[in-house]
């Protein structure tokens, strides 16, 4: 992470901003390149965004990295994922973690290279007691899959299946639930990502491809979210 830039100032920031990057493959596209070429500009948009959060005290950061569907790409593509993911992982962690980033990893690992779980376990480690931000990197996951364990380990305890104790077996319980939902690149759906705790989200979807979103655009979006009435099931006020 580098200096941060001039304080844009934004009332009503969210705690947990969780963000679908979505239009690495198009943006290469548009430049006649490899997806993969899109895949490594977003990383720096990623960075540019963790920037951000911490720029505008931001606790929880959700970044939907490689959802369970993803497995079904070209190998070749999802080789080249998992390679990137462990090189940005080793350059970003001493960054993240002399600027007090947490990290946390949420998804199913294992089919991830023994390398890659070692790597993120160490990140983990390194970084467990900073408290700036905690940056929640969603890898091998879906939203379907997160309820599901859920549910079966509920079962397996015997315990009967509520909201309440489906709520403390989803993954990270003890974070917020997500405030804002940013989903760049144009599509309008959130794709299988934090389905429970997207309950009551408000959820922006930008044309912006993921590469290109940058500090500018995100605190427009916190602008955006600041001035949504958030009412979760009662009515307005004022009525």
């Amino acid at each position: 992470m580098t200096s941060d830039p001039p304080a844009i100032e934004v009332p009503n920031v969210p705690r947990h901003v969780a963000v679908i990057m979505d239009g690495n493959g198009r943006w290469a596209k548009q430049r006649t390149r490899p997806r993969a070429f899109g895949h490594r500009a977003g990383v720096g948009a990623a960075r540019r965004i963790v920037r951000a959060c911490h720029q505008h005290g931001v606790e929880v950061l959700t970044l939907f990295a490689f959802s369970q569907e993803n497995w079904q790409r070209p190998p070749t593509e999802v080789s080249l994922l998992m390679q990137l993911f462990v090189r940005t992982l080793t350059r970003e962690v001493k960054s993240l973690h002399k600027n007090g980033v947490r990290i946390r990893f949420i998804g199913d690992h294992r089919d991830f290279p023994a390398s890659l779980t070692q790597l993120m376990a160490d990140s983990e480690a390194l970084t467990a007691d900073n408290t700036d931000l905690t940056l929640v990197v969603a890898a091998g996951y879906g939203g379907q899959w997160d309820i599901a364990r859920a549910a079966q380990s509920l079962c397996a305890d015997g315990l009967p299946i509520t909201p309440e104790n489906l709520e403390a077996r989803l993954v990270l319980p003890e974070l917020p639930h997500p405030d804002l939902l940013i989903r760049t690149g144009g599509e309008k759906r959130v794709s299988n990502f934090l389905l429970w705790q997207l309950a009551y989200t408000e959820l922006l979807f930008v044309d912006t491809l993921w590469p290109d979103f940058d500090e500018a655009e995100f605190a427009q979006a916190l602008s955006w979210y600041s001035g949504r009435q958030r009412r979760f099931g009662r009515v307005p006020e004022g009525t």
